[in-house]
């Protein structure tokens, strides 16, 4: 018997897109009321306009004495590209950090070099060890979990983290935000920081080489940085009434900035990732988690996002030019792509993961609460 068709009265979303899909009596799903309470907690506008001016003066004060106040990842994307101009405008003196992984397009390194130097920040890029990131991706491609995208994130985040522990920065801006990035279906990603999901993927679909460069953050190094560096991560926009529209808009015209065309195709990996693997192999269409967090922060219709979405993603000329590049680039013959791509799906939970170390964890923190408050 086939199972019913239920769809959000609000997003883009219905149950057949993921297995974790809930209605309320209003027949709003479980991740539109997710983006709702998650705006909510944050408080009224005014209230995170005021906490931030009060953010930025603690930022300031914590990097009087220091060449750097605070470290901005950036891509060349709107969310990050954005958040450096604000940077700019606040009168901090970030450190500009770009993670390199060999998959930049011509116009991303031209849009972060503009940053740059029209604002006159300090870029450091790491870059990647290629042969080694490449061994990295075939073995996610080999074992066919859906978050490929897992590997550049996980090693962002552990650049950022190195940086910072060098010049002794406290806190990192993150171009994060609910307005655009909240929804996403459960099963559609995965832990980005789960090392140990990463080791044994690569350790059963890998080369056998072991990881000497890849930049990596364990379980005992993340607690570190809590604990002991005190990083504090701060979602600036989400503390701004931030507009995607308006934002490029800024930045083109302030910083020359130039659009790519879609969210995260400043990667020539990840806009193929996201217009042939997802949709081909997992049967993910990840603009319908974009589409839906715009209606949800009001900042399209629910017909205007439907119109959007029957707008085919790509051009079938181009995405065959993007697939050769990407099988060159990889030193993969057509055959064992379309294999890899037929193959059976793998959830990452089927490989180790950091979750029983979690689990450890917090029940060590609960029992401490307990009996020494």
């Amino acid at each position: 018997m086939a199972t019913e068709i239920l769809e959000c009265k609000k997003c883009l979303l219905k149950n057949s897109d993921t297995f974790f899909f809930e209605l309320d009596n209003n027949g709003v799903c479980n991740y539109c009321n997710y983006y709702i309470k998650s705006v909510a907690s944050l408080g009224s506008l005014d209230d995170r306009k005021i906490w931030l001016v009060n953010k930025v003066e603690k930022i300031k004060l914590a990097g009087k004495s220091k060449i750097y106040d605070c470290i901005i990842g950036v891509s060349g994307g709107t969310d990050s590209t954005y958040l450096a101009y604000w940077a700019k405008q606040q009168g901090l003196r970030p450190l500009v950090t770009h993670f390199d992984n060999g998959w930049n397009s011509e116009q991303a390194v031209k849009n972060i070099k503009k940053i740059c130097e029209v604002l006159n920040f300090e870029l450091h890029t790491t870059v990647i060890n290629w042969e080694e990131f490449k061994d990295l991706q075939l073995a996610y491609l080999r074992a066919g979990v859906v978050d490929i995208e897992v590997l550049t994130d996980h090693a962002i985040y552990a650049t950022i983290c190195m940086v910072a522990k060098k010049y002794k920065i406290k806190y990192i801006l993150s171009g994060f935000n609910y307005a655009t990035e909240a929804i996403m279906p459960k099963g559609w990603v995965f832990d980005k920081l789960d090392w140990e999901n990463i080791k044994d993927i690569y350790h059963q679909f890998g080369s056998g080489k072991s990881i000497k460069t890849y930049p990596h953050v364990s379980f005992y190094k993340k607690l570190y940085h809590y604990w002991f560096l005190k990083l504090e991560n701060i979602q600036v926009l989400n503390y701004l009434d931030f507009n995607k529209e308006e934002a490029k808009t800024i930045i083109t015209e302030k910083l020359g900035w130039k659009d790519y065309g879609g969210k995260h195709y400043e990667s020539i990996f990840t806009k193929f990732y996201q217009m042939y693997i997802l949709p081909v192999k997992f049967n993910i269409d990840k603009r319908k988690a974009h589409l839906s967090n715009l209606i949800c922060s009001g900042q399209i219709t629910k017909t205007e996002a439907l119109n959007e979405l029957k707008i085919k993603s790509f051009d079938e000329t181009l995405i065959e030019y993007e697939k050769m590049y990407v099988l060159k680039k990889l030193n993969l013959t057509e055959m064992e792509f379309d294999k890899m791509m037929n193959d059976k799906p793998r959830q990452h939970s089927e490989f180790k993961t950091e979750q029983h170390l979690w689990n450890r964890y917090f029940k060590i923190v609960k029992y401490l609460k307990l009996n020494f408050r």
